[in-house]
């Protein structure tokens, strides 16, 4: 049976910028369980590099899939789950911002203030009028000055680093699978078939042509992997 709600409890429900007596912003958590039943999306730092990966349904009648894993800069990419047009949203604003400190400090932005700035974003809308939440979480990973990093954003706006992480509706049985597997000293291949291996145990059925996947490391920058690079490599679902 559905569980009614109170008119006290609704208005904290409809309004993002009020407190309910017990802390909580509802129509932040209401976003949150957007990027829950959003694509499992994973990041993972391995010792010459980054792996951002995601899953996405594909169709034969589609010409082009919206894409879950986004090239930012030869040197950084991003990985999202939930609303993907919430998430390309962010990305283009994080492109934006990489251009404007390109050209204001001749220098590539480094991963962590660039994850910052898609988290400070985030937490903008939730505390203006006229607004909604995005319903979308983010991985932000690469590579500056020879060092890999991962940093994760969520709907509330809170920034976490981490060497390994997924999100989104497998997000917790893949970062479990991340969390007995994972090792600091872990190669390219090593990571990508850890990241493929994450992406199965977070959702069943998973085929290969259903993978989004894509490596930064330092010497070629950003890179996509195909299904068909996934396969010759061994690593087909």
């Amino acid at each position: 049976m559905m569980q009614m709600t109170n008119p006290q409890q609704q208005q904290y429900d409809r309004g993002k910028t009020i407190f309910s007596p017990d802390g909580r912003l509802f129509q932040v958590e209401y976003a949150k369980e957007a990027v829950k039943k959003g694509a499992t999306a994973l990041g993972i730092v391995y010792k010459d590099g980054v792996v951002l990966a995601a899953t996405r349904n594909t169709s034969d009648l589609g010409v082009r899939n919206p894409e879950k894993v986004f090239k930012v800069e030869d040197h950084l990419g991003i990985a999202m789950s939930g609303l993907v047009a919430d998430g390309r949203t962010l990305v283009e604003e994080a492109r934006n911002e990489a251009q404007k400190h390109l050209m204001t400090y001749d220098e590539d932005i480094p991963v962590f203030t660039l994850g910052k700035f898609v988290a400070d974003r985030c937490q903008q809308f939730t505390q203006y009028g006229g607004v909604r939440p995005y319903g979308v979480s983010t991985i932000t990973g690469g590579i500056k000055d020879g060092e890999p990093g991962v940093y994760q954003t969520d709907p509330s706006g809170t920034l976490n680093q981490w060497n390994a992480i997924a999100i989104g509706k497998g997000g917790e049985e893949a970062k479990e699978h991340l969390e007995e597997n994972y090792e600091h000293d872990v190669d390219e291949e090593e990571a990508v078939e850890l990241a493929v291996e994450a992406l199965k145990e977070g959702e069943e059925d998973l085929e290969t042509e259903n993978i989004e996947l894509s490596v930064v490391d330092t010497e070629d920058g950003f890179q996509r992997f195909t299904p068909e690079d996934l396969e010759e490599q061994g690593m087909g679902v």
